[in-house]
């Protein structure tokens, strides 16, 4: 499962990042030698799972960047971000110029809810260019989602992990778990139990989901997890990780967001055009007393009264309702 010495290619969604390797993931003779195993007209799935495995191939985009990717504009967008930004660029400047891949240490972005942690997450797969995986933790249905379940279960299925890299295009895409903290409660197997192994990278090298029992390679994978509160994590996770307080972005920060959040608006829109490039003081007043994920919507509301009123300037008057009051302890969108 090492890369290959092909030579770079220029992944066509990944133009931020340019450089790539192709990298295999796994091995086409393990997958031919479980498929050739099982039973005639037994375990449909996971023979279809094989059989997919086999027409894809083992070899994925393996992502650099070919010089440092600019970044201020996440520096303006995510102000309470900074800390984690500076990180992520001094480990991207470390292989810019060599023939190391691409590695970020697991981070950990501990805050509360709506501060911003998912879109975050987002954020670094767009500017990496290397796709991304989401697993929800606060909605599992059983303790398999990252690792898959035996295929002897009945509507088993492969995990996270494993379906992010053999359906996706990528050999080191980001995975995000969300709300780690949320992992607890009443399973048959340990949710995290897997993250034991993909968190180190020796180990994380011969993955093997418990659906398709093939050695998959996620010693690539950018791991991001959010959490509201680290004391739910097993500390042997949190040893695992780069750990970073996010705290909520303060009035000046929330005032930019909300600028931001008007001129996507208005640029994305082809009725854009008819208002003002900048909203008043007034209005950037008001926008910073909501979370970002009200802020849209409260825009979304003031473009329309003021269209309905005629007008090319938005008003305070134009926000709804519930713009008033006090501001929620939440400061950038989940």
């Amino acid at each position: 499962m090492n890369p290959s010495s092909s030579t770079d290619l220029v992944p066509a969604c990944a133009t931020a990042i340019p450089i790539a390797q192709m990298r295999h993931v796994y091995r086409l003779d393990e997958v031919e030698k479980r498929l050739t195993k099982l039973p005639q007209k037994e375990h449909e799935n996971l023979r279809a799972t094989y059989e997919r495995m086999l027409e894809k191939g083992p070899e994925r985009f393996q992502v650099k960047p070919s010089s440092l990717p600019a970044m201020a504009h996440l520096y303006d967008t995510l102000p309470n971000f900074h800390e984690v930004l500076d990180d992520v660029r001094r480990q991207l400047a470390l292989c810019e110029d060599s023939r190391d891949a691409l590695e970020i240490t697991p981070m950990l972005l501990l805050g509360p809810p709506g501060v911003g942690k998912t879109h975050f997450a987002r954020e670094i797969a767009q500017l990496l260019g290397t796709g991304m995986g989401f697993i929800s933790m606060s909605s599992l249905t059983a303790g398999w989602v990252l690792s898959g379940a035996s295929s002897q279960w009945k509507g088993a299925r492969p995990g996270k992990v494993f379906e992010t890299l053999v359906d996706g295009s990528y050999a080191n895409p980001v995975m995000v778990v969300d709300e780690i903290d949320k992992a607890g409660g009443e399973h048959a197997y340990d949710p995290l139990g897997a993250l034991y192994g993909l968190l180190e990278h020796d180990t994380a090298h011969t993955f093997i989901d418990e659906f398709a029992e093939v050695p998959i390679d996620a010693s690539q994978v950018i791991w991001v997890a959010t959490a509201n509160d680290e004391r739910a994590i097993p500390e042997p996770i949190l040893n695992r990780m780069n750990v970073y307080e996010v705290q909520m972005p303060d009035r000046d920060a929330a005032r930019r967001i909300a600028l931001r959040l008007y001129q996507g608006i208005r640029a994305s829109h082809d009725w854009g055009r008819r208002f003002d490039e900048t909203p008043s003081d007034d209005v950037l007043d008001a926008l910073s007393e909501l979370a970002p994920r009200e802020m849209r919507r409260a825009w979304m509301t003031a473009f329309g009264n003021a269209k309905l009123a005629r007008r090319e300037q938005i008003l305070p008057a134009d926000l709804p309702d519930s713009s008033a009051g006090k501001r929620p302890s939440i400061g950038f969108m989940n």
